[in-house]
């Protein structure tokens, strides 16, 4: 019996480890020099920092805020895009994506633009009391902007995965609209809506660029990192920095275990 020869490994496999070595040692490195600098008594002395706790509570809250704000207005426009086919639907999914793209501060210049005093808006929300510039409802304006289309865009592709014979069955026997969606729709999209919400958690807590033209005042994390930077250097800015790291990673922990397909029933 002749020995069975050994697989050759083509080149191309070579580099494709080469290519994916070099990706990870370009996210990594940076990161783990950011964690390596400050000390553990700096990241002690941070996190017992009233301004460093208030700033990093202010962006886990307002982000959370986005996301719960995003269900609620998200989660049926984002049904709507997966069930139905309609004129323009591929223009208004691209301006559903247009967030993603466009430069955060033109999204923060063009939110003052509507809200400000010279804008009918803007003097409607001053005549009932409601602040946006420098403002908590400010920050969630702009992290409901930034975050939205991560939600829609999740949200949808779980729809999609649905099978619709299973509403139209369940439409079939007499059950309305509502009570379809509630007992069929929902229970077999709830991964996907709760991965939407990390999401947009997960990209509402890293919003800067918008924030600071909106609402400098009061401080989320990325901005206190940029005025202690500004102000002090790395030594200051780093050791907040390594603690939103931190928040960050743990959502996306949360993601992935949220994102694990159930196991096959045996």
């Amino acid at each position: 019996m002749k020995p069975s020869r050994k697989k050759k490994i083509e080149p191309a496999f070579w580099v494709a480890v080469w290519c994916s070595a070099t990706i990870l040692a370009f996210i990594l490195l940076p990161l783990i020099q950011m964690f390596i600098s400050p000390s553990l008594q700096d990241l002690k002395v941070t996190i017992q920092d009233t301004d460093v706790l208030r700033a990093i509570w202010l962006s886990i809250y307002t982000a959370a805020l986005a996301a719960v704000i995003s269900f609620v207005f998200g989660t049926p426009f984002a049904y709507l895009l997966a069930r139905k086919t309609f004129p323009g639907k591929k223009i208004v999914e691209s301006i559903i994506d247009l967030p993603i793209v466009i430069p955060h501060p033109v999204i923060g210049i063009a939110i003052l633009g509507l809200v400000g005093k010279n804008h009918w808006i803007g003097r409607c929300l001053h005549s009932l009391g409601i602040r946006i510039m420098s403002s908590v409802a400010g920050i969630v304006v702009v992290l409901i902007f930034v975050g939205l289309p991560f939600y829609i865009n999740t949200v949808k592709t779980g729809f999609e995965a649905i099978p619709v014979r299973l509403e139209h069955v369940s439409r079939s026997l007499g059950a309305p609209f509502i009570a379809t969606f509630f007992r069929i729709t929902f229970p077999l999209a709830w991964r996907s809506m709760l991965a939407g919400i990390i999401m947009c958690s997960a990209r509402a807590i890293s919003e800067f660029g918008a924030v600071v033209v909106v609402a400098y005042h009061p401080m989320i994390a990325p901005i206190l990192i940029y005025e202690r930077f500004t102000a002090f250097g790395m030594k200051y800015s780093q050791p907040i920095s390594v603690w939103l790291i931190l928040v960050c990673l743990a959502l996306f922990v949360l993601l992935r275990f949220v994102s694990l397909p159930k196991k096959q029933e045996q």
